[in-house]
């Protein structure tokens, strides 16, 4: 289990120091920083599949496009929805944003919560309802004081349980699913790079950039890699838990690129941190209970 607690870690430092290294990549806007990273973690991802005896999950989706037709359109449907996610992970650190996407991914698990009673009529415990509670209060101090909450939390907070249930619907949601969400983003992120007519002139005004480039789908690869073998390793309560390391991270690292949180910003930023430490306490809780009582927890499971 340590392992995959170092793991888990590991992969979040990476994606936070992915968060960071966009904003080495200048003058590179974030749309080309993204299609380098695309061009670059696909086949890293493919060659990881075959390695790990996963690309089964791929002939077998594939195979599936005999069968059903849905698949046609649901593959590029989810390729869209998780490729706007991974296009503002590198947008935003370039251009000031990266508190407000922070602010998504504090508030995506307490938007999944809702989604599970709604959607899949799952029982929230009451620390979850609370944790809801206290999240809605600080979506109330933005309304109050900005007039909204910015487009960018939104997309990732609203966006990526959107992608979860496509996924879950469609039945891709595995590793497989996502080199093909990957492939299919390919002649998005081939357009972006090539878009200003001389991609390579960049590289000739900043040598570095070579270097660089290369360095992001190295990072991305080895931090995807590291996740993957963390969720294979660990409990998946506690696989969970350890996933709020990342948005801690990414906040740390839109405050060294010089963001800063306004003073009325802090009561919506508490309120959603409070709500987060409440799921894991709720986490924590169910876990220990779970290590006592594993054959109650099964049986319970079972009916």
């Amino acid at each position: 289990m340590a392992k995959g607690v170092a793991l888990s870690v590991f992969s979040s430092v990476l994606f936070a120091l992915l968060y960071y290294y966009a904003s080495l990549m200048t003058p590179m806007s974030g749309e080309v920083v993204f299609g380098w990273r695309m061009l670059l973690t696909m086949p890293c991802l493919g060659l990881f599949l075959l390695y790990s005896g996963d690309w089964r999950l791929v002939t077998a989706l594939l195979a599936q496009l005999k069968t059903r037709p849905v698949i046609w359109v649901g593959l590029p449907l989810s390729s869209a929805l998780v490729g706007v996610q991974l296009w503002i992970f590198m947008w935003a650190p370039i251009n000031g944003r990266g508190l407000a996407v922070s602010l998504g991914y504090f508030m995506m698990p307490l938007v999944l919560v809702l989604v599970g009673r709604f959607l899949y009529q799952e029982r929230p415990s009451r620390l979850q309802w609370l944790a809801v509670a206290c999240a809605a209060f600080g979506v109330g101090n933005e309304l109050w004081h900005a007039g909204g909450v910015s487009w960018e939390t939104m997309v990732v907070a609203i966006g990526y349980p959107l992608y979860f249930v496509w996924r879950r619907w469609l039945g891709n949601d595995n590793l497989g699913g996502l080199w093909c969400d990957m492939l299919l983003m390919l002649p998005v992120a081939a357009w972006f790079v090539m878009a200003s007519g001389s991609p390579f002139a960049t590289f000739a005004d900043r040598p570095v950039l070579y270097i660089l480039v290369l360095g992001l789908g190295m990072i991305s690869a080895l931090a995807l890699a590291c996740y993957i073998l963390a969720s294979r390793q660990l409990p998946f309560s506690l696989f969970g838990l350890l996933g709020y390391v990342e948005p801690v991270l990414l906040v740390v690292v839109s405050l060294v690129l010089g963001e800063t949180i306004a003073d009325e910003e802090w009561v919506t930023f508490i309120a959603i941190w409070v709500a987060v430490g409440l799921l894991i306490l709720e986490g924590v809780r169910k876990m220990l209970a779970f290590r006592r009582y594993p054959f109650r927890q099964s049986a319970r499971h079972q009916t």
